[in-house]
């Protein structure tokens, strides 16, 4: 079954001639099913390749205008899937642009450093930019009804939202699928960099932060935990970032001097790959983590959200020295909105601290009566 992806609507409106669109995201998460329902609707020739290939890394690698151009032939759509394979795919696609008019390009790639790094400065002003994460509610709610996602929220707080976790209905194919994926796929891209090497240290820093999720994060104190120093755990956590592992949320400030600003908080982008990091697929009722996952799936669903609709936010979570938080803060327009997660039935008013710091802000508590209208 194919569940319709959002950003199947923006590639349709981006893959314009003379321009480049480079699709970011994990592995897994449906690039490759994106690009054929995609191709399903083209009526003129196209060239689909996978930079892996060795064959391929040699000619979109080249240089030679006269080897992209036959490489190219008379298509006028070209896709290379996992384009951070392809040495100087950057200026290579630039040569492509700039010398076969009208040809249309898509790229993509599930790691964002390598590729965003050799796209940049060749393709300026050539390329649009999407990313495609696993998927979101608002795309899962096409063939669920209300009573069907209800009664699949837990299943989406333990088992995340992978296509294939959504597809599966058996929880053991679940379990094992996730751990599949953590242990083949999760630190791929990150150890093949260079000075990258120790996939078990890269593996428990990842656990810690799931038994973190929620909570700041100190640089030395894991350092200290991994043997590491706090220049490497940071390089760490900012590669598994641009991996689609985690997302980080900064501490928000402006006026409160007893405001926590150091430290992130890092959420999982899928809960899913969270739990199966602990091996804990445990039923809610057995667990002792339910409101951080229900915090960490609602700011990823929010996150899936702003992408997919187009909406600027800056982001961030909310701590003073007196213990006073919010889950979440947005910058959306010049204003702020404040959101507090409860996955109980308790109503709590807004902070006076918040209240009377950022009079102007908005104050939001999301239950799971609520929540849906949050993330759709």
């Amino acid at each position: 079954m194919y569940i319709h992806q959002k950003q199947l609507d923006q590639l349709k409106t981006m893959t314009q001639p003379e321009k480049v669109v480079v699709i970011y995201g994990a592995r897994r998460t449906g690039k490759t099913t994106l690009l054929n329902e995609f191709i399903k609707g083209e009526s003129l020739p196209y060239l689909l390749v996978n930079g892996e290939d060795i064959d391929v890394q040699g000619y979109l690698s080249s240089q030679s205008i006269e080897k992209l151009t036959s490489f190219v032939g008379s298509a006028t759509l070209l896709v290379v899937d996992e384009a951070q394979k392809i040495p100087n795919i950057g200026i290579n696609l630039k040569l492509i642009v700039d010398h076969i008019p009208g040809i249309r390009i898509i790229a993509t790639g599930s790691s964002s450093f390598d590729l965003a790094r050799s796209m940049g400065e060749p393709l300026t002003g050539r390329k649009f930019t999407l990313k495609l994460f696993p998927l979101a509610q608002m795309e899962i709610a096409q063939i669920e009804t209300r009573h069907q996602t209800d009664a699949h929220l837990e299943s989406r707080l333990i088992y995340g939202s992978y296509p294939e976790v959504v597809l599966s209905k058996d929880n053991r194919m679940r379990e094992q699928y996730l751990k599949e994926l953590v242990s083949s796929y999760l630190y791929k891209d990150i150890l093949e960099l260079e000075g990258v090497r120790n996939a078990s240290k890269i593996s428990r820093l990842l656990q810690l932060i799931a038994f973190q999720i929620g909570k700041e994060v100190s640089f030395t104190e894991l350092g200290t935990s991994l043997g590491m120093s706090k220049n490497t755990v940071e390089r760490y956590l900012d590669l598994l970032e641009k991996a689609f592992v985690l997302h980080r949320l900064p501490g928000f400030s402006r006026n409160l001097r007893n405001e926590i600003t150091k430290n992130s908080r890092y959420c999982f982008l899928d809960n899913g790959i969270r739990n199966a990091l602990i091996s804990n697929f445990n039923s809610l009722e057995l667990r002792n983590d339910v409101g951080e996952l229900w915090e960490n799936y609602l700011i990823m669903e929010r996150l899936k959200r702003q992408e997919y609709l187009g909406e600027i936010a800056n982001t961030y979570f909310w701590r003073t020295y007196t213990r006073k938080e919010l889950d979440l803060v947005e910058e959306r327009g010049g204003r702020l909105y404040g959101y507090e997660m409860k996955w109980g039935k308790e109503k709590p008013k807004a902070h006076k601290e918040w209240t009377n710091a950022y009079p102007e802000a908005s104050y939001m508590l999301v239950n799971r009566e609520n929540y849906l209208g949050f993330v759709l």
